[in-house]
């Protein structure tokens, strides 16, 4: 017998699906895992050398709207 929160969810995701949703399952880094910010400053670091990183940045630097962030 399923538990009255199961039930409550249940309904919820099939008010959800009626609406025309789906759910999806998302993996995502572990950022409390150990090393994960050695590997990040590592990852970054190889990208100062690289032509295509820059060209990239310069992009998204003269496309991005600032307002509001500065």
């Amino acid at each position: 017998m399923k538990s009255t929160t199961a039930i409550r969810v249940q309904k919820y995701r099939d008010s959800l699906r009626a609406s025309g949703l789906r759910p999806i399952q998302l993996w995502v880094p572990d950022t409390r895992r150990k090393g994960f910010a050695a590997t990040c400053k590592a990852q970054s670091l190889s990208l100062t050398t690289d032509p295509q990183e820059g060209y990239v940045l310069k992009q998204i630097s003269s496309t991005f709207d600032q307002s509001g962030w500065v």
